[in-house]
Parts: structure tokens; sequence; C-alpha cells
């Protein structure tokens, strides 16, 4: 069980203790609980905004509450990494190494901050329109979808940092399991309903775009555009999803 204590330990602010240094091949192991850390915090998110609603409380202040908290579960951690990754697009000037280089400065500049505020904005926003419509089952689904953004890249690409955190994975990732897990779970989620289909697709076709970006910037992935992917995705298919809520399907 080392592998899931290791996932739920990185990717939320519970307070996990390890009993032991993991190994390398331990870590990239994690990467196979990442959907189910996200099924977690979704499954949080959606009992609060259940028992929220059933005070009958005002749904855009219920959708900050939802998107606050779930920041705060997530410690911020993708939110910084879409603020570095911004920051080093633009000021990058399409060079590899500026960019890499602006990647580690800890400041955040204007670019980086306007992204957080139009990424929270945009979630606060749509889910607001999703919970009027009572589609709660979106709190689960988005945040599963945003970790599978990590194992598709982790699969797809390299790395481009020797010493950056996800270094030590590719050497042992479980390229079989993981890549069984990424397809049966959007295909299973695709079959749910015809809005989670149409939402599936975009979500693909947008880690596709990401990662064409990546690669040709860069060369591969860091930490901050895993991050990032997880931000921009979530995102992307939240205000999808808000916008497909009023569509009727034949």
């Amino acid at each position: 069980m080392m592998p899931f204590w290791i996932a739920l330990q990185f990717l939320t602010i519970f307070p996990i203790q390890l009993k032991s240094l993991p190994t390398p091949q331990q870590n990239a192991y994690s990467l196979i609980f990442y959907p189910v850390i996200g099924g977690l915090l979704g499954g949080l998110l959606y009992f609060l905004a259940w028992g929220l609603l059933s005070l009958h409380s005002s749904t855009l202040l219920i959708s900050g509450l939802v998107v606050s908290i779930w920041v705060g579960l997530t410690g911020g951690l993708h939110l910084d990494g879409l603020a570095d990754t911004a920051d080093a697009w633009v000021g990058g000037y399409g060079d590899r190494e500026r960019t890499l280089t602006i990647m580690k400065d800890p400041q955040c500049g204007p670019i980086g901050v306007l992204s957080l505020v139009l990424v929270l904005l945009l979630k606060c926003v749509a889910l607001e329109t999703l919970l009027q419509t009572r589609q709660l089952y979106w709190l689960i689904v988005l945040p599963v979808m945003g970790r599978f953004a990590v194992l598709f890249l982790f699969l797809t690409c390299q790395y481009v940092r020797q010493k950056g955190l996800g270094s030590g994975l590719l050497e042992y990732l479980p390229r079989k399991i993981l890549w069984s897990i990424l397809v049966v779970g959007l295909a299973s989620a695709a079959m749910f309903n015809d809005r989670i289909a149409v939402v599936v697709l975009i979500f693909c076709c947008t880690l596709f775009y990401l990662r064409h970006l990546f690669v040709r910037r860069l060369g591969g992935i860091t930490g901050d555009t895993i991050g990032a992917s997880i931000e921009i995705s979530e995102c992307i298919c939240l205000v999808s999803a808000a916008i497909l809520s009023s569509v009727h399907f034949v």
C-alpha cells in the first residue's frame, strides 16, 4: 500500500506520515493511484456541495466555497505549477532554456497571477451553472480526469529536468497498467452519459494540444507543466460541462 500513501501525501494536504523513505519504484507505482486520489477528492467535494445545497444556500456562494476547498485540499500545488508555467511561457519568448529558468523562479509574475485569477473565476462560474441544474456528479468526474492528465503526460513525454521530482519515475513506470487505467477509465466515463462522452473528447483534445506545446517548446514535461495541465484540463472540462448542461441530446 506504500504507493497509495505516497500518492495521497503528494496530491493532498492530508497529514500522511510514511514509515520509510519511498523507493524509486514505489514512487513510480504511486501514479496508479492518482485517479483514485482524484476520486477521493471529488467525493469529498460532492458531499460538501450536496450538504450545502440541502441548506438552500446561494449557488454562487456554494460554488465559491467548493472551489476554495478544492484548492485547499490539494495545497494549491497544481495552481503553483500553472502560475510558473504561464510566467515562463510568456517570458521565455520561445526559448527553451529561458523558459525552464523562469519556471524555477519562486516569484510569481503578473502573467502567472492573471492565469490563476482566470482559471479560478471560470471554475467558480462554471460550477455555479452545474449546481443550479444539480449536476453534482461532475465534482467526482473532473478531479479524476485531471489526474488522468498526469498519466498521459508521463506515458507519452520525456521528463526534461534531470533532478526534478519526476526524473526518477520514468525508469520504473508501470506502462501497461497505466495505459489500461487511462483507456478503461476514459471509456467507462464516456459510457456514463452523452455529456460526459463529449467532455471526454474535449479532454483528450486538450491533452494532445498541451503535449504538443510542451514537446515543441521544452522537448518534454516538468513538474510545473504537469500541474498546469491538471488545472487547464479541469477548467476547460468544467466550462464545457457547464455549456453542455442545458443541451438536450437526442
